[in-house]
């Protein structure tokens, strides 16, 4: 078949470097890039680490509200889905480059395969959540990430179409994990940082906890108290913020960097003490490292995470912080809810079948 992916943002460039390494074995694979994120230490560098392919079309869109993003991306993806006449599209996650290709697509009548589906936080005042549901709906194959995801898309009347295939992010963490590590980690004046013998790994970038200096400062503040430094990767619209509460409150625990590649994030996760977090991603990687995390929002994201301490969640406040981060979790090894790593292998087995008894 010819295969159209569509990815925009830094957490599908992951799960499509698993995916297009399996789809290309037995498909024409057509890789549109819309580019929602487009630094190179947000986009270029995750191509060039972890060998995805060149794109095919680059759109060039970013910015902008949710409405005109959108709509913007539903235009372009359109003319390439017309000119590329494919059999099957396929996305990943829940950004607004999912929603316009799963939109585009089903007005053409082009089956859609969404990879992670089937999650949901419960509130529409999350613009994903908006996202994920409408693109659940109008796909023809769902592949999910948990049993959990599975049975609420069974509830929603999708059993037939859904499959539990595991984390696809999953097979990326385990590819990268076993790799040898050099760092290669900036900061933010552009210049090499040593990484610590002992440290915590932070990523914030959520407009709940970056709307303004307050809830950032309380997070670093209970970072700025930890008896290690901490590396915080800091996403490009927080550099200025994050340079003034350090140089205001004269915080000197808290390392500021420049986005990093996926293999860093990958060893900085396995080698932190614990990790703080805004990102869903990496709340799954602390996870399949076995390393701690306080996730830092008001709801639940991987409600498989949240036991034994392992991941916790806390508000953009000191004090819940700390505590969150005092407490002690309990492994158990035998608790593996995000598969194998062989999710790629999976939904494309699984694509195999559709297509011949379609």
């Amino acid at each position: 078949m010819k295969i159209v992916t569509v990815v925009g943002a830094r957490p599908q460039f992951i799960k499509a470097a698993a995916g297009s390494r399996e789809i290309r074995k037995e498909h024409q694979e057509i890789l549109v890039h819309t580019g929602q994120h487009f630094d190179d230490n947000m986009s270029d560098i995750f191509f060039r680490e972890m060998g995805i392919p060149k794109p095919d079309y680059n759109l060039g869109i970013s910015g902008g509200s949710h409405a005109q993003m959108t709509a913007n991306m539903l235009v372009a993806i359109e003319e390439v889905l017309v000119n590329e006449k494919p059999d099957a599209l396929l996305v990943y996650g829940d950004t607004n480059s999912t929603l316009a290709a799963a939109l585009a697509a089903v007005k053409l009548r082009i089956p859609v395969f969404h990879v992670e589906a089937g999650n949901r936080l419960g509130t529409l005042e999350n613009p994903e959540e908006i996202n994920r549901i409408t693109t659940d709906h109008v796909a023809t194959l769902d592949f999910c990430a948990t049993m959990d995801s599975y049975e609420k898309l069974a509830r929603e009347g999708l059993a037939d179409r859904s499959h539990c295939v595991g984390n696809i992010m999953y097979d990326s963490f385990l590819h990268f994990a076993d790799l040898p590590w050099t760092p290669n980690i900036l900061g933010l004046d552009g210049k090499p940082v040593e990484v610590p013998d002992e440290f915590y790994y932070m990523t914030c970038h959520r407009q709940e906890n970056t709307y303004s200096d307050e809830p950032l400062t309380e997070i670093l503040s209970a970072m700025e108290s930890l008896d290690a430094p901490t590396i915080y990767a800091v996403h490009p619209r927080n550099h200025e913020r994050a340079l003034r509460i350090l140089s205001k409150e004269h915080f000197s625990n808290i390392i500021l960097t420049q986005p990093v590649g996926y293999s860093d994030s990958v060893h900085l996760t396995k080698n932190a003490k614990k990790i703080v977090t805004d990102s869903g991603g990496l709340q799954c990687e602390a996870f399949y490292a076995g390393v701690q995390c306080v996730f830092v929002l008001d709801f639940v994201v991987w409600p498989e995470t949240m036991v034994d301490n392992r991941n916790q969640l806390a508000k953009a406040d000191r004090n819940d912080i700390l505590e969150k981060l005092s407490k002690e979790q309990k492994i158990d090894p035998l608790y593996q809810p995000f598969g194998d790593g062989h999710a790629a292998e999976k939904i494309c087995g699984i694509i195999r079948d559709w297509e011949k008894n379609k």
